[in-house]
């Protein structure tokens, strides 16, 4: 797997290449967050966020794909007791319905083969009233090109299914049912855009 591959260097992307826009995003994530939270975070690659969410929220389970991320993100987090690492599919959570206060999945819609279906388990196992928070990498150009970034990583073994700007992407999530899409860009090398969302009694689930 090209993630399991890439964990063991994948630090340097998010704290050197794309240090800007990362501390950026920590710094939005950072306030969404309450000390009676339990959060899931799905893709928690290399343990990023994993830490800032952990320091404010009651209990934080973190899940990845790659069992090398995983590993790599528990070595990152090892100051947290508040942390239960597990290996998940997104599109498959082996999580009861509405089990979390907050659900956050970090840069993985634009990667996956289904996206609709993936959402549709992330809002599954939040509780209603709860909060999706889903930053992805901006990774297409307001003129419809793709980011050198896309280029380069497609290149190296990453398969990128979407390219999104800012406007696409809170369409995406418009299109998908969601009516108060809030959208917050960290700015850097890489763009990362955030975006929150609600939980709704009557979304209806897609896949």
């Amino acid at each position: 797997m090209f993630w399991d591959t890439v964990a063991g260097v994948y630090d340097v992307f998010v704290h050197v290449i794309n240090r800007r826009a990362h501390k950026a995003l920590c710094h939005i994530v950072s306030d969404l967050f309450t000390p009676s939270d339990r959060v899931l975070e799905c893709a928690c690659g290399t343990g990023l966020l994993t830490k800032v969410i952990a320091q404010r929220c009651r209990h934080l389970t973190a899940t990845d794909y790659s069992a090398a991320m995983l590993k790599r993100a528990e070595r990152n987090c090892a100051a947290f007791s508040n942390i239960a690492f597990r290996q998940a599919d997104i599109s498959a959570l082996e999580f009861p319905d509405g089990a979390f206060d907050k659900v956050v999945a970090g840069n993985v819609l634009h990667l996956l083969d289904a996206p609709l279906r993936a959402l549709s388990e992330l809002d599954r196992v939040l509780k209603p009233g709860g909060t999706l928070i889903i930053p992805t990498y901006m990774n297409k150009s307001d003129k419809g090109t793709n980011s050198a970034f896309s280029r380069a990583v497609g290149k190296a073994g990453a398969d990128f299914k979407r390219q999104f700007t800012v406007e696409s992407y809170r369409q995406f999530f418009l299109d998908a049912g969601y009516g108060d899409v809030r959208i917050e860009l960290a700015r850097g090398r890489i763009p990362c855009a955030v975006a929150v969302m609600t939980k709704k009694d009557t979304w209806r689930r897609q896949t």
